[in-house]
């Protein structure tokens, strides 16, 4: 697994652990059967805004379906293939919401995925809860 160097954003702790959990979970378990693994978090700018990715090079899956990656209870791979509940996604994309940001995906059958998120509107304070910083 790469990590960039320099990672760094502002939320609520917990909720941002079950994100990483989430998602590099995924990247685990999609990419399990590869022989050679490749897995990457890292950053990039866009029109200003930072967006951080989890990129594998796993089973991916077809973008005709990208609708559906974030529903409650929605798999696009079955459980003999890869075990799930099919709500990590949902959860995720909860989160990025709860912190003013967004979640998306790209993927090809086999080529593995990248899910993308942002944290735009949110800060820290001193007890671990969220608030938002547009106040």
């Amino acid at each position: 697994m790469e990590i960039e160097d320099g990672l760094a954003t502002r939320g609520d702790k917990r909720l941002l652990k079950i994100i990483f959990t989430n998602l590099l979970g995924n990247a685990w378990k999609f990419t399990s059967k590869q022989a050679k693994a490749r897995i990457v978090f890292g950053q990039e700018k866009k029109n200003g805004e930072t967006t951080y990715f989890i990129r594998d090079n796993g089973a991916g899956f077809d973008m005709a379906y990208v609708g559906k990656l974030f529903g409650a209870f929605q798999r696009l791979h079955t459980a003999g293939e890869f075990e799930g509940t099919g709500i990590g996604l949902a959860t995720v994309q909860r989160i990025a919401y709860r912190h003013g940001g967004r979640v998306w995906a790209e993927g090809a059958v086999n080529e593995g995925a990248t899910f993308y998120f942002t944290l735009p509107n949110s800060k820290e304070t001193g007890d671990g809860q969220q608030s938002d910083s547009t106040s």
